[in-house]
């Protein structure tokens, strides 16, 4: 069986454009449908009719990231001359393919053996909404639209005007074999079809973005992956990524849709920053979208996470990350969008209500670990990489990233990091679980600001470890490199003496605004375990409390306690299941070597995975028990794909692998811990730095791992740890 996501709908996407619709290809205002680009609903409305009735629907469904196929017949109609149509007497097959604009074909064909005529109407709406009020289902018209038919060129232009704010979309019929009309807000054409002929049109959807239109350039009936250079260069990123294929045939084909689906959610307009200098084109370095359809854009925190969980499959795949964000790093300080000198973006938006300053998002600056998580990528992502260059420029963004940490991540001085929101449309929880009802108290009220989350303090542990490496070799800087750990010591240590929750064996979900503590059992710890920033002897008790039968739910590790009062298994963050949350908590259980329990957690997503559509794990999904014959219940208006989802798929496999690289010492270090579900895995194009390897780590019966090389360049070693 499979699971989808939400109502069954189809979507495509490409760089910020979104086609949302049903099964038939229809769209409508009153539901999360539509075509949208740079942050607005385009496209309202969509609807289609054969001789005045809609078509039978045969089949619909998308063919790539970019495309979508949807196949009618017709119902018994009357035709133009007033003769009979009978019904399934006509074929009609629309492709749809998007980026940029959207390229719509229409081929009707005559299957009888009579001649027909009859009308072909296309009826669009633009309602030009902003994504956010799409999202929360909110209807209203800010600014005035008007539209201009011009009949010789067979162009229809809507356009949407409030005070500075302007978008317009442009209808264009191309390769038409009858003239278009326009009447009743529908563009019509008078089709005849003789036995067996067939007629074409093409209907152009183009945007026009801040005087920009983005003129339709594919062809007709490019469902596949295509030449354009944006289809190129996403070919060749995953040409050169590193493959995986492993003795488990589910995951196998998870971690290929996983990749595949990272590659589609590229954000092209992006490339400039991503790739440092303009003038050279670095095809690993890029931006990825957070997901679709609410989160197509770049979002710190995501593209963050993404950037450490695919390491193995990219080296340089982080740079165009740090480096977009390092464009957005904050240089002053603005309340309304809570930043301040050195702090990472959260979330930038370019509709309707961030161009006319309605919401914060241009950008808004309300995560508290996105500049913490910038610091730890850099380094990580270094003993990948190997690029002295492309570290050094990034040098002195993690530098004001770590002044940041210490000037206004830690709001009272007390050396813990704490978050409290300055707009007043800012987030309440800047954490990771940032929905308002998020952090809770044990008799389930909100937590009081200010709040320091438990893995906020780990974060800081594990970033200033982290550089504290790369301040001492290769930068030199021991002075920095011993103040930094030590900075990091006392933090672990004020997490042992303030957040070690002694009754349940785990550590409080954090404090609040008068420190106390937070005491829901959750998910956060996880976190710590995977930062390492931990005593050892409490890991165990940590990794237990995780795997408890009300945290664990069979599919995964829930986000808070089903013995909770504010429990909720289809809520957002009160007690959902979040695969990139269960990941982090593997690689922390692998971390104090706790490798059956990491290999628990990794089994959990993967037989999820299996159940979904595609075997494309959503962004969430409900925390529900499992049981025999059951399967992971959806969560209402997650995004699939997401990239972070995405990346726990790749994440957990490198996990159970233990690997770990050294660009300069041009070393792989593995150490393995695979179960007998996925007894073997090999690795194709494995980079590190400028070097490749390809090989396979095989369980032994006795439990013990071997690798061999299978190929690959000179210059890189693969070393089994124990």
């Amino acid at each position: 069986m499979e699971v989808s996501v939400g109502p069954p709908v189809v979507s495509a996407h490409f760089d910020d454009e979104v086609v949302v619709c049903e099964l038939s290809g229809e769209m409508s205002s009153t539901k999360e449908q539509g075509y949208f680009a740079a942050d607005t609903r385009l496209v309202s409305g969509y609807r289609l009719k054969l001789g005045g009735e809609q078509p039978i629907l045969l089949n619909g469904a998308a063919t790539w990231h970019h495309a979508a196929r949807f196949e009618f017949a017709n119902p018994a109609i009357v035709g133009c001359d007033g003769h009979q149509i009978a019904e399934h007497s006509l074929h009609l097959c629309l492709d749809r393919t998007v980026g940029p604009g959207i390229h719509e074909d229409y081929d009707l064909t005559n299957q009888s053996r009579e001649d027909v005529v009859l009308d072909l109407e296309v009826s669009i709406e633009s309602d030009f909404a902003d994504l956010f009020d799409v999202k929360a289902r909110r209807r209203i018209r800010r600014g005035s639209i008007h539209s201009v038919w011009d009949e010789e060129n067979g162009r229809l232009t809507i356009r949407y005007t409030n005070a500075s704010f302007e978008r317009s979309l442009v209808l264009e019929v191309a390769n038409n074999d009858s003239p278009p009309e326009f009447a009743n807000g529908g563009i019509l054409f008078r089709v005849e079809l003789a036995p067996a002929s067939s007629w074409h049109s093409c209907l152009w959807w183009m945007p026009v973005l801040d005087g920009t239109e983005r003129r339709v350039t594919r062809p007709c009936h490019q469902l596949l992956e295509a030449d354009s250079h944006h289809e190129v260069a996403r070919r060749r990123w995953v040409d050169a990524a590193t493959t995986f294929e492993t003795a488990n045939p589910g995951v196998t084909v998870a971690l290929r849709q996983a990749i595949d689906d990272l590659a589609g959610l590229r954000l092209h307009h992006h490339d400039e920053l991503a790739g440092g200098d303009p003038s050279k084109d670095d095809p690993d370095a890029w931006v990825p979208a957070g997901g679709i359809p609410w989160f197509v854009t770049l979002f710190g925190r995501d593209a963050l996470t993404v950037s450490f969980q695919t390491l193995a499959v990219s080296p340089r795949f982080s740079l165009g990350s740090l480096r977009a964000l390092a464009a957005l790093q904050a240089d002053s300080y603005d309340d309304r969008r809570d930043m301040q000198p050195g702090k990472i973006e959260h979330e930038v938006r370019h509709g309707e209500l961030a161009a006319l300053h309605l919401i914060p998002h241009t950008p808004y600056y309300g995560s508290h670990e996105a500049t913490t998580l910038y610091v730890l990528v850099a380094a990580w992502s270094w003993r990948w990489h190997g690029d002295r260059k492309a570290l050094e420029a990034i040098g002195p963004h993690v530098e004001r990233a770590l002044a940041w940490i210490d000037r206004n991540g830690d709001l009272d001085d007390d050396g813990l990091q704490e978050y409290k929101p300055r707009s007043p449309d800012g987030y309440y929880n800047q954490g990771w679980k940032d929905s308002g009802d998020a952090i809770v108290m044990s008799d389930g009220s909100l937590a009081k600001l200010p709040i320091a989350l438990c893995e906020h303090q780990g974060l800081v542990v594990a970033a200033k470890r982290a550089w504290a490496d790369i301040a001492e070799d290769p930068l030199g800087n021991q002075q920095l490199a011993a103040r930094l750990r030590a900075e990091a010591d006392r933090l672990a240590g004020q997490i042992e003496e303030r957040f070690w929750w002694e009754a349940e064996g785990t550590y409080y979900l954090g404090l609040d605004g008068d420190k106390r503590p937070i005491d829901s059992v959750s998910s956060n710890p996880g976190h710590l375990l995977w930062q390492r920033a931990v005593e050892p002897e409490r890991a165990a008790k940590v990794v237990r409390r995780l795997m408890a039968d009300d945290m664990w739910s069979g599919w995964g590790i829930r986000t808070l306690s089903a013995d909770h009062i504010a429990y909720d298994p289809l809520s957002y963050q009160r007690g959902s299941v979040w695969p990139h949350d269960n990941a982090i908590a593997a690689a922390g259980f692998r971390a104090y070597g706790f490798d059956e329990e990491a290999a628990t957690v990794a089994a959990g997503i993967f037989d999820a995975t299996s159940k979904f559509a595609s075997q494309r794990l959503p962004e969430l999904f409900a925390g529900l028990a499992r049981d025999a014959g059951g399967f992971p219940v959806q969560y209402l208006g997650a995004n699939v794909p997401q990239a972070w989802s995405s990346g726990a798929i790749v994440h957990l496999v490198a996990t159970l692998l233990g690997i770990d690289a050294d660009a300069r010492e041009g070393l792989v270090r593995l150490r393995p811990a695979l179960p007998d579900w996925m007894s073997e895995v090999t690795l194709r194009r494995l980079r590190v730095g400028a070097a490749s390897v390809d090989f396979r780590v095989v369980r032994r019966t006795d439990g013990s791992h071997e690798v061999e090389i299978l190929g690959g360049e000179d210059g890189l070693r693969v070393q089994i740890l124990s």
